[in-house]
């Protein structure tokens, strides 16, 4: 496998990544810790006629993603300044979102369980959870390991609020990844 580094993407690949998420023309995604938009633009892109969410806590993030989403022509961005361990913060309506993203933003918070319950909440029935974290034991790179979460203790707290695992997602070495679905 060929991962590069791009700034600010934690070694992860945004095309690999993107190109495993089984994205599709109309969704609406709820990109959460959106960060710099390193995935946005690109999802964006891919959803044609449908809207992607990018949510983060820091405004400079935000405004990143929209100098690149202007930059890109990209239009079907909307920016949302939340915080995710807020049940509701999104402002994203009930069982609106086909997919939410959770891309290297769980290991940065000791409220994993209200940030997956704040997805469940905005997610369609049937609709997918996205989770991509660093791994346990992956080296040197990224946050220091106590910060981080084995694949097995978060795929159980993840199973617990409501969802049932979907496949295993190729997110690189340094990564775990899988898609979930609602269960309802």
């Amino acid at each position: 496998m060929n991962e590069t580094m791009q700034p600010g993407s934690s070694f992860l690949n945004p095309d690999l990544v993107v190109g495993e998420l089984g994205i599709a023309q109309g969704m609406n995604i709820g990109d959460f810790g959106s960060g710099a938009g390193h995935l946005a633009i690109l999802i964006a892109q891919k959803i044609g006629e449908g809207k992607l969410y990018a949510i983060d806590i820091l405004e400079d993030k935000l405004e990143s993603v929209r100098v690149r989403a202007k930059a890109s022509g990209v239009e079907n961005i909307q920016t949302i300044r939340a915080n995710l361990e807020v049940l509701g913060s999104t402002g994203l309506q009930d069982n609106s979102q086909d997919m939410v993203l959770l891309i290297n933003i769980l290991f940065q918070s000791q409220k994993k369980q209200e940030i997956l319950k704040e997805a469940l909440r905005v997610l369609k029935p049937k609709g997918r959870l996205a989770v991509v974290e660093w791994q346990k034991g992956a080296g040197g790179f990224g946050p220091p390991d106590e910060l981080r979460t084995s694949e097995s203790e978060l795929y159980s707290l993840i199973e617990q609020l409501g969802f049932a695992k979907d496949r295993s997602l190729n997110v690189g070495q340094f990564h775990y990844g899988s898609l979930f679905q609602k269960i309802q």
